[in-house]
């Protein structure tokens, strides 16, 4: 077992966002369990860290075997964990209707199903392993597009959206004795390579000459994400002693996600004429309300 530094847990560590986030959290001093399905593109950390600093593990994060067998190989090497970063994820691209639902069924076991066992793993392994009150923090990687839908990506957005909702759900449920911080960062477009990654299918025909043109749009618009600092905005935020629900990086999700909610905020006030509409005549609606906007303030924060 090596020395007492802070251990990682890393998925989707090859390239992109989380290959940049096991380079900056070596070079700050701390250990890494780098996971991924392609692991020889790690081994220059490997030569250049050592056993000591750096495990590497071959992952696929859909298969719960692999899982439970690179967290025993964290436990046994580094003894401990405190922070999980859930990062690997790809995408499909196209109309809905054009895209087999074995494929989306799939991607889900990726972007959804994965995390969530990691992300229970992650809370029994802090009961279980670290010392009492020591705590971890799990970082749940979404994406603008988790908070608001974008045409053509419409599976990877419900699967995200489901991410977010589960980590929502899963931070109220933890024990404060726990120290169990949950928190979804929310990236927008970065140079990762994502792009070029993504499985794009043909146009289907009942959607040739959409207005729309989300399929000129995908190729045209330039990524704003820088990944070195995505990796270093996460190795600060992991220091914070309270951290929120969400997080946006970039401007650009950043954006996104204050107009959606203001969007939505919007809605809810010019058509609430229909939802007190519904209210029991026995009940007094305002009051309810404001009850359940006094819990929800209550349960805003880790």
């Amino acid at each position: 077992m090596v020395a007492e530094q802070r251990v990682w847990f890393i998925t989707g560590a090859s390239g992109g966002l989380g290959k940049s986030l096991v380079e900056a959290v070596l070079e700050s001093g701390e250990n890494v369990v780098a996971t991924a399905r392609r692991i020889s593109t790690l081994d220059y950390l490997k030569i250049q860290y050592g056993p000591t600093r750096i495990l590497v593990v071959a992952l696929d994060v859909a298969v719960n075997e692999q899982i439970d067998e690179a967290f025993k190989a964290m436990i046994d090497h580094f003894g401990r964990l405190d922070v999980v970063v859930n990062n690997a994820g790809s995408a499909i691209f196209g109309e809905i209707e054009g895209i087999p639902e074995d494929a989306a069924r799939k991607l889900f076991d990726l972007l959804f199903w994965g995390p969530v066992y990691i992300s229970k793993l992650a809370a029994k392994t802090v009961r279980e392993v670290n010392k009492p009150g020591h705590g971890a923090v799990i970082f749940n990687i979404s994406s603008a597009g988790g908070y608001n839908a974008s045409p053509g990506l419409a599976f990877y957005a419900a699967g995200k959206f489901a991410l977010e909702g589960f980590s929502e759900a899963f931070s109220k449920e933890l024990l404060p004795e726990w120290n169990i911080k949950i928190c979804i960062i929310e990236p927008g477009g970065f140079e990762t390579g994502w792009r070029g990654s993504t499985t794009v299918y043909d146009e289907h025909p009942a959607y040739v000459n959409n207005p729309a043109n989300f399929r000129g749009l995908r190729n045209s618009i330039p990524y704003l994400g820088d990944p070195l600092k995505g990796a270093k905005a996460l190795i600060r935020l992991s220091h914070e002693p309270k951290l929120p629900m969400r997080i946006a990086l970039g401007s650009d999700s950043h954006a996104i996600v204050k107009t959606k909610a203001k969007l939505v905020a919007q809605d809810a006030e010019e058509w609430s004429f229909i939802s007190r509409s519904t209210d029991r005549d026995d009940l007094d609606g305002v009051a309810y309300g404001e009850m359940i906007i006094k819990k929800l303030k209550e349960t805003s924060n880790n």
